[in-house]
C-alpha cells in the first residue's frame, strides 16, 4: 500500500507595504522547504496603508511569477484562521534583529497555544537587516532620494512610491 505524501504548504503573512527585497529574500527562501509558499497580504482596516491591497498583490504575483510555487493572495481576520482555511503545516516569517525575534516569539508561542500552528522562522540576508517598509514609507513621505533605495527595493516598487508620493499623509508613515 503506497501512502500518499501531504503537501507541506506554509503562509508567509504580512502587510508587505511597500513590498521590499527582505521579503523577497524570505519568499525566495522559504519556498524551498515547502511544496507551497502563499504569500499572504494582511489587510488592517484600523490601518492607514500607502499602496492599495490590490496595488501590492500585483507587485508581488508580478515579483514571484518566475516561482510556480509560490502563491499571493490577500486575507483578512486571523492569520491563524487562513492556516487552517488552506490546510497549511505552518507560518513562515522572517527575522531582522533580537527586537524581531522577541515580538514574534510570543507571536509563534500565541498561534501554537491558540490554534496548535508551528511558526517557521528565516533570518533574512544580513543586507536588509535594517530594512522595514515602515522605514522606507518614512524615507519616501520625507522627500527622501527614493534612486538610494535600489539595493533595499525592486525597481517597479521604486516607480510605484514615485508616482505615489504626491499623495503621502503623514499617518501613513
Amino acid at each position: 500500500m503506497k501512502l500518499k505524501m501531504q503537501e507541506k504548504i506554509a503562509i508567509f503573512p504580512g502587510t508587505f507595504d511597500p513590498p521590499t527585497l527582505g521579503h523577497l529574500d524570505v519568499i525566495e527562501r522559504g519556498r524551498h522547504l515547502f511544496d507551497r509558499l502563499i504569500v499572504a497580504i494582511g489587510v488592517n482596516s484600523d490601518k492607514t496603508e500607502l499602496f492599495p491591497v490590490t496595488l501590492r498583490q500585483e507587485l508581488l504575483k508580478e515579483l514571484t511569477h518566475d516561482w510556480p510555487n509560490t502563491t499571493v493572495e490577500s486575507y483578512t481576520g486571523l492569520t491563524v484562521d487562513l492556516v487552517k482555511k488552506r490546510s497549511a503545516v505552518a507560518i513562515l516569517r522572517g527575522l531582522r534583529n533580537m527586537t524581531d525575534l522577541e515580538y514574534e516569539f510570543q507571536l509563534a508561542l500565541t498561534n501554537r497555544a491558540i490554534a496548535s500552528v508551528d511558526t517557521v522562522f528565516i533570518m533574512t540576508n544580513e543586507r536588509f537587516g535594517f530594512t522595514s517598509s515602515s522605514l522606507i514609507r518614512q524615507i519616501a513621505a520625507l522627500g527622501g532620494d527614493l534612486n538610494k533605495l535600489t539595493t533595499l527595493l525592486p525597481d517597479r516598487v521604486i516607480k510605484e512610491l514615485e508616482r505615489l508620493r504626491p499623495k503621502l499623509r503623514p499617518e501613513q508613515i
